[in-house]
């Protein structure tokens, strides 16, 4: 990294860079788990196992900043929650309630 970009990051509040990473990781998510494409199913990207690491990584995320977060905090978690459900459905066994991706952060993620 050079110096203006080390003096840029120093310029970030954290609750952005917070929010940015969450944005970045629920966008990574969202691809893996085929939700860009018309049928998901068929989606070249779709890979659950990725998914789950990348949900999994977020919920952690969000649960540990989630008081720093203020008014992001709302919309943040309800993307986390629509990732979590949509790899529930995605699943050809689903997991037990508590059991899926960030579940052991979020506790069990209901429809």
């Amino acid at each position: 990294m050079n110096g203006t970009a080390v003096r840029e990051l120093a310029e970030i509040p954290a609750v952005e860079v917070i929010t940015r990473s969450a944005v970045m990781l629920m966008s990574a998510a969202a691809e893996k788990l085929g939700l860009s494409a018309d049928n998901p199913d068929e989606s070249p990207y779709r890979d659950l196992d990725e998914a789950r690491r990348l949900i999994t990584a977020l919920a952690g995320l969000v649960t540990a900043s989630a008081e720093y977060l203020g008014p992001h905090a709302g919309p943040v978690r309800d993307g986390l929650k629509t990732l979590q459900l949509a790899f529930r459905e995605a699943s050809a066994s689903p997991d037990e309630p508590g059991q899926g991706p960030g579940e052991k952060f979020t506790g069990p993620v209901w429809s």
